[in-house]
């Protein structure tokens, strides 16, 4: 009985030595790409960004103030069903859902609710995407292009996402955040 619980115990030590060998392997080029791992740059659209371009009104592919200001101004009217002029962060976050994708997509309602008093209103949502739109139309000819909403990001760099040439938090010249 002895000897078979000494196997036992020796088959149950030596069972992951295959997988673990395999672990130390160096990728081959045989061997296809972890698609978990991101490629070496990225283009990409904030949620923000995604939400000015569907402002573009008359379908000329470029998004002015006045065509932004109204699809806030449309947006807002929906997620305020009760008509109170302001929404709540819950309700908030609601309209992050439907017109940004996610509940938890940036601008925040921590940024947007200017006088801090828990609810955001029309004109506090309206400042929030001028802020927005301003940092987007880098070339400040007031309207914002496609090519001007995407973000290059350089990957995963050191200090986090996007740092590198054209990275940063949110990418390239006038984008706000990441090391300069």
């Amino acid at each position: 009985m002895k000897a078979v619980m000494r196997r036992l115990a020796l088959l149950l030590l030596l069972a992951p030595a295959p997988a673990l060998a395999q672990r130390g392997q160096a990728p081959s080029a045989e061997q296809p790409r972890d698609p978990r791992t991101p490629p070496q740059s990225t283009i990409m659209a904030e949620p923000v960004a995604l939400f000015v371009a569907a402002a573009d009104a008359d379908g000329d592919a470029r998004v002015t103030s006045a065509e932004l200001t109204a699809e806030v101004a449309r947006s807002f009217a929906a997620a305020d069903g009760a008509r109170q002029g302001s929404l709540g962060y819950i309700a908030f976050a609601d309209w992050a859902a439907r017109w940004l994708g996610d509940r938890t997509a940036l601008p925040s309602p921590f940024d947007v609710d200017a006088d801090q008093d828990d609810r955001i209103t029309l004109a506090e949502l309206q400042a929030a995407f001028a802020r927005d739109f301003a940092r987007f139309d880098r070339d400040k000819d007031g309207a914002v292009t496609r090519q001007e909403l995407l973000t290059l990001t350089s990957g995963f760099g050191r200090g986090g996402f996007g740092e590198g040439p054209g990275g940063g938090r949110f990418g390239g010249r006038g984008g706000r955040g990441g090391r300069r």
